[in-house]
Parts: structure tokens; sequence; C-alpha cells
């Protein structure tokens, strides 16, 4: 029998250790994406991410923690990209037994830069075309849940705080009007707070506080959405995350 991968250890023992405070354990960190930085140009990643959801799953069962188990993926825009349908190749029915979510992670008008009248189109475009076109690739049916892990509007030079709020109040709306359809649970916004807020990277920006803790115009237009869509739609809860890039 060959040895276990020590990531299966590494996984069972982050479960066992952090799982009672847990509400969701991602596997993986956008494994569609080859960046250097990103779990895509890891050799054999497909078989970790299906290996790391099954075990983290089993785990969580057998300790009686109730842990939402996932992974998450960026938009695809090739038609020709394998990763979908290699993952369904791998994707059998331990893997979708223990699938609780998939998240996405996108970011509109960001590095594709949009029209404003056109940005909720094309939200609703990447949204539909990840449930519809990508995940059946994968064999993952529509009663699997689709999370926003990743969303955001960074601010800085030719990038205004007001400009980031519209953003995010036409995208926050555009997910609530589709997450009936598209089966969305979750939304979390990248990030709560700058990395750097006079720095000068992309990266530096996306907080809907600076790094003094000081809030933005996004700020306002976050807490507002919490309380208007946490009561009309409370299957969609809005969250945030701190900047990690």
């Amino acid at each position: 029998m060959p040895p276990r991968p020590r990531r299966l250890d590494f996984i069972r023992t982050t479960v066992r250790t952090a799982g009672p405070r847990l509400a969701s354990l991602q596997i993986c960190e956008e494994p569609n994406a080859t960046l250097p930085a990103l779990d895509g140009s890891t050799p054999n990643v497909l078989n970790a991410l299906v290996q790391g959801v099954v075990a983290a799953k089993r785990e969580a069962e057998a300790l009686g923690f109730d842990l939402a188990v996932g992974f998450n993926a960026v938009p695809t825009f090739d038609p020709a990209d394998t990763f979908w349908p290699r993952l369904g190749d791998l994707a059998d029915a331990r893997f979708l037994r223990s699938l609780d979510y998939v998240g996405l992670d996108f970011f509109p008008d960001v590095f594709r830069p949009l029209p404003a009248d056109r940005l909720a189109a094309a939200v609703a475009g990447v949204l539909t075309a990840f449930r519809r076109t990508d995940l059946p690739k994968a064999r993952i049916p529509d009663t699997v849940p689709l999370r926003i892990c990743e969303n955001g509007w960074p601010t800085g030079p030719g990038r205004t705080e007001q400009r980031q709020a519209e953003t995010l109040e036409t995208v926050v709306r555009t997910v609530e009007a589709l997450s009936a359809d598209l089966n969305i649970d979750a939304y979390s916004f990248f990030a709560l707070r700058d990395a750097d807020s006079a720095g000068n990277k992309l990266f530096h920006r996306f907080g809907l506080l600076r790094d003094d803790y000081t809030p933005k115009a996004a700020f306002d237009t976050y807490r507002r959405l919490i309380g208007e869509l946490g009561t009309r739609a409370p299957r969609l809860p809005l969250t945030g995350r701190p900047a990690t890039r």
C-alpha cells in the first residue's frame, strides 16, 4: 500500500483541532488558476482537491462537526480549458457526497474594465456560465450551493471611493437577484480593510475600511445591504474577509 499523503494528515489534523470553531473549510486556493502563487500551478492539484474534500468531510462527520467542506475557483473564459472536464473524470460518488459548496472568486471591472452600465450584465453572465457551463462539466449538480468567496473593487489612483460603493451595490444586488435560480447561498467581500492605504499595488486598497480602520463610503453601503438583504433574503449571508495578498 502506498504511503498516505502528508497533506491528508494535515487536513485531518486541521479538522480535529479547528473544526469546532469553523463553519466551513476550503480545500485548495483557486486550483484552476495557474499563477505561481495559486494552487493551479501545483502538480497533481486535481487529485489533491478530490482527496482533500473527501478526507475533510469524513473527518468532520466522524467527529460530529457540522462543517461545510468545499473548494473555490476562478471564472473560465477559455472554451478549451480542461480543468472542469478533468475534475469530472475524478469526481466519483465519494467526492460528490462530500462536497458541500463550490466557491467562485471573481473581480468584475478590476482586471477587465467595464462601463458602469454593463457591470450588472457582466456579473450575471459570469455567475450563470459558472453554474450552467463549468460545474456541469465536472458533474457537480445544481443541488451543490455556489458561494461567492472573493469579490471586490479597489480604491486608489483613478478609482474613487464612491465608485467602489456603487460597484459593490451593483454586484451584491445582482448576486442576490440570482441567488435562488443559481443556488447561491453566501457572499463574501474581499477585503474588509486595506492592506496598505498608501500603497500603489492593486491589492493594497480593496478594503471597505482604510488601514487605520476609518470607513470608506462602501462600508456604509455594505452595512446597509446586510441590514436590508439579511431580512429580505436570509439565505444569502453577506460577510467579509481580511486582506491576505
